[in-house]
């Protein structure tokens, strides 16, 4: 029997089932907790004879009595059905066809319930009109290209990632629905694919980051078979878009469990595979590993009193202390260290580009966070006043704070630019700095006078 073939039987067996419904009365949910705009929407469906349910991770952090970070709806209204009723509406998507409600302050994203390929396998057969794409697609391996199905509330939940995932929140009579053993699952505190682990994240190799951010997040332990699997199929992470790969680093590594993360990857082999350079100079250096727990656990601690890392300052933290010591050991060579620094970090990105598309944005501030870090300390620097009005000079000196705290060196630097920035008015370090030089006036020729013959 083929995986899956076994995987349709166990989904067939699932839908068989019929789903536990948990009325008001027996759940945490209140309506208090939703978005105005969320609710809004959802009424506005139910009101037109359509189904609208929350569903996904946020009905799975409103049970744990957690604010979630946003707000899944799934409904049976088609796309095209969706942007009639609302004005606001724009589809976007090709793997996923999907409505983005605009409001003033957010994007609410509505989806169509979907099952995970066609229902009558003669459909899969049938060949596809000329100008019309296939509405479900998948590469040699496994992976899904295109999917476009719709289907059943049932099949929609059936098709997510990890049963705790595939909870439903019904805004007819506030129930909640539990299809698969999310419920259970979400009490003992396990990550649970649903189905097949290899399938699961032999489509969507995705899923296997996300489950390490769950676990990481929540506290989680992730299934003993989905956990092998994991390990197996890790080196195909790369299989993903760079682009996704990126989103994906800073759902792990900002938002307060990034210690944990760090390590569910590299023990699973996940950072060797998104970033080798990285994973090959930790090897099995026990004083290199613990250098990156500590920066993250110092992340994870900031996150936790409301001050988040930007996407910079977190890549100088995680990428700094190989970048330095690849570039100081080049340094003793002779090179001159500026560029050094360059050269090592282009050749770092370029490497790192293959599987996680950095933008250059990021990778420019990335530059100068450690470039500025010679100006930090010197002590007292040159012209202070001018460095306060970098942009990146926020992230350089809490870059500096962190080589201070692991090294127990630059007191004397850290202690002076405290110092002068508690003396420093605020409107000077807020000014607003500009890369481009003041424009240069202009000097008027004078014409020449015609003398008259």
């Amino acid at each position: 029997m083929t995986r899956n073939l076994a995987f349709s039987i166990w989904c067939a067996m699932l839908q068989a089932m019929q789903p536990i419904i948990i009325p008001r009365k027996e759940h945490r949910i209140s309506r208090k907790k939703v978005n105005r705009n969320v609710l809004r929407t959802l009424y506005r469906l139910r009101d037109n004879g359509f189904i609208a349910y929350l569903i996904g991770g946020c009905v799975r952090d409103l049970l744990l009595e957690r604010t979630p970070k946003d707000f899944d709806i799934a409904t049976d209204a088609r796309p095209g059905q969706i942007k009639r009723l609302f004005s606001n509406c724009r589809l976007v998507g090709r793997r996923f066809r999907l409505a983005h409600l605009h409001f003033a302050d957010e994007i609410l994203e509505v989806s169509t319930f979907r099952a995970d390929a066609l229902s009558d396998e003669s459909d899969m057969e049938r060949p596809v009109p000329n100008n019309h794409k296939p509405r479900h697609l998948k590469d040699d391996s496994g992976m899904v290209l295109r999917d476009n199905v719709f289907g059943t509330p049932e099949q929609d939940a059936l098709r997510r990632d990890f049963t705790i995932n595939a909870l439903a929140y019904n805004i007819s009579d506030y129930s909640v629905i539990d299809y698969s053993t999310g419920l259970g699952d979400l009490r003992e505190g396990l990550i649970r694919p649903i189905g097949d682990p290899y399938i699961r994240f032999t489509e969507d190799p995705v899923r296997m980051l996300r489950a390490v951010r769950f676990a990481a997040s929540h506290n989680f332990v992730i299934e003993p078979a989905a956990w092998e699997t994991l390990c197996n199929l890790s080196s195909t992470i790369s299989r993903a878009s760079p682009g996704r790969l990126y989103e994906e680093m800073l759902k792990l590594f900002l938002f307060g469990a990034a210690r944990p993360a760090f390590g569910l990857l590299h023990i699973s082999g996940l950072l060797a595979a998104l970033f080798p350079g990285l994973s090959k100079w930790f090897g099995g250096n026990t004083h290199r590993l613990n250098i990156m727990n500590t920066n993250l656990g110092h992340f994870d601690q900031r996150y936790q009193m409301g001050i988040s890392p930007s996407p910079s300052l977190f890549f100088a933290a995680f990428f700094g202390p190989l970048l330095e010591e690849t570039a100081l050991a080049s340094h003793r060579d002779g090179i001159p260290s500026r560029l050094t620094r360059d050269a090592v970090c282009t050749e770092f990105i370029e490497e790192c580009s293959r599987t996680v598309s950095i933008p250059g944005r990021v990778v420019s501030q990335l530059r100068s966070i450690l470039t500025m870090q010679h100006l930090l300390h010197r002590v007292p620097p040159r012209r202070p006043s001018v460095i306060v009005k970098r942009p990146e000079f926020t992230d350089a000196l809490a870059y500096m704070h962190l080589e201070g705290e692991l090294k127990g060196e630059k007191r004397s630097a850290l202690a002076w630019w405290d110092a002068f920035l508690s003396e420093t008015p605020s409107s000077i370090i807020t000014e607003t700095p500009t890369d481009e030089a003041p424009a240069k006036r202009r000097r008027r020729r004078k014409r020449r006078a015609i003398r008259g013959t």
